[in-house]
């Protein structure tokens, strides 16, 4: 053994050069690293000031009007034909002073938009001693309003408003024309234009022609004196469209009574969200509506779902009501789901550790409200800052990767190029070396890769050169060596078959010939050897003439017995049958199958065999009774030494007797197959017919 191989001392220079790329490509990635980990720092304190100016800017629209009205109606009702009473952050509106209730309805955000420039803000005071009412106040626009004369029974010919409300089984409708006011307008409260009240009556009322006004019904309306179409030039032309504010206060009688079924009433009703209101404001005659709410608002009021925009990405805000307990809708921001396309980028950078980074970004506030307080907690997202932060390192990823691609295509040109021809030079000539030492024969040996113009090149193919002449020349002797080895194992394997005859007939070992029969067997042996005689058999050239196969079968199956096998039973025609085959390879082919066959029947059961004829052929078929061969097997017994018995190379049987038959019967122009039957294997021999 070459302890100096063993030794590190050949690899030194390698073991440097491959340190030295190792050392220089884990330098670019700790900078690269290095300048990301001092962004995340300043991302990160960014991050913590937007954070708190989140924090300043939901805590302030939350105590707002309209974020009032958004937390204490934090689940609004679909846009459908009925609106739902909004919770309003006031005790009551002043539906008759257009100053504080457009003041009021503008502030809380509870104005929802619809077509036409029409709006409508449909609620109930957070204070249930203002009287259980329900106020609506809205926009539209339309024609210069034409007022109703009082004490006329006919509301159709002036402009009206219908509304109606269903609650708890019952059904409220009011149909409200409009009467102008001829008072004069306070200096202070001077609008110009149309106003008057919209005196409520009752719908089945005016039907019947007998209308009494209902008392508790309030309601005003005021038009603007300039026209909104502004190519129109004459404000005074009654045809010109003009934007109109109406407000409403509507007396529900089963909210008003519920009031006092109890020392301290349920304010707001538990059903409040099953409260429908519809509301239109009809033209004179049979126009269609000026405003509708059955067509649905196009914008919604404002609701704690427009505070998701507010919100950085990953961030969530959680409302608690501190009375109950009672959690509102989760709240997250919106997460761009194309940061997931440098994910490996934005992973690397959330493990890159920064100070304070993994203490979690929490605010606290509560708002009070007329209807009790809440908890806001904002909960940030640290994890927006490494997917902010990978759009700016996946730009320097490419620097880098394409630093490393140059480095490592260095290495790849010192190592391919270079040190792997020299170690896969030195590893094939130690293999050709162990191999010649142990005797195991020269294997093949390629350099062909290796060659080239350089100095390594010319070297590989001197070696290659020599190498293949080495080869040719240890091949050739060994063929030469083979050739002659198979040919005494294959006389051994002819001689064998016969002397086992004999050594049943001379069996006793009183008998003088015994005696050198078997040393002739034991000679035989020794020729016999280890290798295969497969060669030896396809080469052996046969004498193929006429044979009678009812004689030559019946005299094998009475002389079966001098070789051992006894119970051998031949069934077939008493004429004369020809067919063409060589006599002696022939008895060779059916004792090999019979001793294959008393090897496996049943003990005392017979071996039978049956001859068949045809205008072209003859066939025979060898029949014994016991196990079958297994599916795996049965296309692999006629090969050269496949044998079932671990003991038959210890008895003279190499697994030859198959093969032997089937080589024989192809040179006689024949054919052996194996089939399996229920009771256990027979074999078919096929002959050609002489002419």
């Amino acid at each position: 053994m070459n302890w100096r191989r063993l030794s590190l001392v050949p690899y030194r220079l390698r073991l440097l050069l491959r340190a030295a790329f190792v050392f220089l490509m884990a330098a670019t990635v700790g900078l690269a690293l290095s300048v990301v980990q001092q962004e995340k720092q300043l991302s990160y304190k960014n991050y913590q000031g937007s954070f708190q100016k989140t924090r300043v800017q939901v805590a302030a629209t939350l105590r707002h009007p309209t974020g009032q009205l958004a937390l204490l109606n934090p689940q609004p009702g679909a846009a459908r034909a009925a609106l739902h009473p909004l919770l309003l952050p006031f005790a009551a509106l002043d539906f008759d002073d257009l100053q504080k209730v457009q003041q009021a309805v503008a502030m809380s955000g509870c104005l929802a938009q619809y077509s036409n420039n029409g709006s409508l803000c449909v609620g109930i005071g957070n204070n249930p001693w203002a009287g259980g009412f329900i106020y609506v106040a809205g926009t539209f626009d339309g024609a210069q309003l034409v007022p109703h004369t009082r004490g006329d029974q006919v509301v159709d010919q002036a402009h009206r408003v219908r509304v109606k409300v269903s609650l708890r089984g019952q059904s409220y409708e009011w149909i409200a024309p409009f009467e102008e006011s001829t008072e004069p307008q306070t200096p202070g409260h001077r609008v110009g234009g149309m106003r008057g009240r919209l005196t409520g009556f009752a719908a089945a009322d005016v039907e019947r022609a007998k209308a009494p006004a209902v008392r508790d019904f309030r309601g005003w309306i005021w038009q603007n004196p300039s026209c909104t179409d502004r190519t129109v030039a004459d404000d005074d032309d009654s045809s010109c469209t003009r934007s109109a504010f109406f407000s409403l206060r509507l007396p529900v009688g089963v909210l008003q009574d519920a009031l006092f079924e109890k020392r301290r009433p349920v304010w707001p009703p538990a059903d409040l969200d099953r409260i429908d209101v519809s509301i239109a404001v009809l033209p004179p005659g049979d126009g269609a509506p000026l405003l509708d709410s059955g067509t649905g608002p196009i914008a919604p009021a404002f609701s704690l779902a427009d505070l998701k925009p507010m919100l950085l990405p990953g961030e969530s805000l959680q409302i608690r009501r501190l009375a109950d307990g009672v959690a509102l809708p989760l709240l997250v921001g919106p997460v761009d789901p194309e940061d997931q396309s440098w994910h490996f980028v934005t992973t690397l950078i959330r493990h890159l550790p920064v100070d304070a980074y993994d203490v979690p970004l929490e605010a606290k506030e509560v708002i009070a409200t007329p209807a009790g307080s809440y908890e806001v907690l904002l909960k940030g997202d640290v994890r927006s800052v490494s997917k902010s932060l990978s759009v700016v390192a996946s730009r320097l990823v490419w620097f880098v990767g394409a630093m490393l691609a140059a480095l490592m295509l260095a290495w790849l040109v010192i190592e391919i190029g270079i040190i792997r021809r020299i170690k896969v030079l030195i590893k094939r000539a130690d293999d050709v070396g162990e191999r010649v030492k142990a005797a195991r024969g020269f294997s093949e040996t390629d350099l062909a890769d290796l060659r080239g113009a350089d100095e390594l090149g010319v070297l590989a193919t001197g070696l290659h050169d020599l190498l293949r002449r080495v080869r040719e020349d240890v091949e050739r002797e060994n063929i030469r060596a083979a050739q002659e080895r198979d040919m005494w194992h294959a006389v051994g394997h002819e001689i064998m078959s016969p002397l086992q005859s004999l050594m049943v007939l001379h069996g006793s070992p009183k008998d003088d010939s015994h005696r050198y029969i078997n040393r002739m067997q034991q000679a035989i042996r020794v020729l016999y050897g280890r290798a295969s005689p497969s060669e030896a058999f396809q080469s052996s050239e046969l004498q193929v003439t006429e044979v009678d196969l009812t004689a030559f079968l019946q005299n094998v199956a009475e002389n079966a017995s001098c070789v051992g096998i006894e119970g051998v039973v031949f069934l077939g025609p008493a004429s004369p049958l020809a067919a063409r085959a060589d006599e002696y390879s022939l008895e060779d082919v059916v004792t090999h199958v019979l001793r294959n066959a008393e090897r496996y029947r049943q003990p005392g059961s017979p071996i039978t065999i049956t001859l068949e004829g045809s205008d072209t052929g003859a066939t025979i078929a060898i029949h014994n009774q016991g196990p079958q061969i297994t599916a795996d097997m049965i296309g692999k017994i006629f090969e050269y030494g496949v044998s079932d018995q671990p003991e038959s190379g210890a008895e003279g049987n190499r697994g030859q007797g198959l093969f032997v038959a089937r080589t024989y019967m192809a040179k006689m122009g024949g054919t052996i197959i194996a089939q399996n039957q229920p009771n256990g294997v027979c074999f078919i021999l096929n002959l050609q017919r002489s002419g």
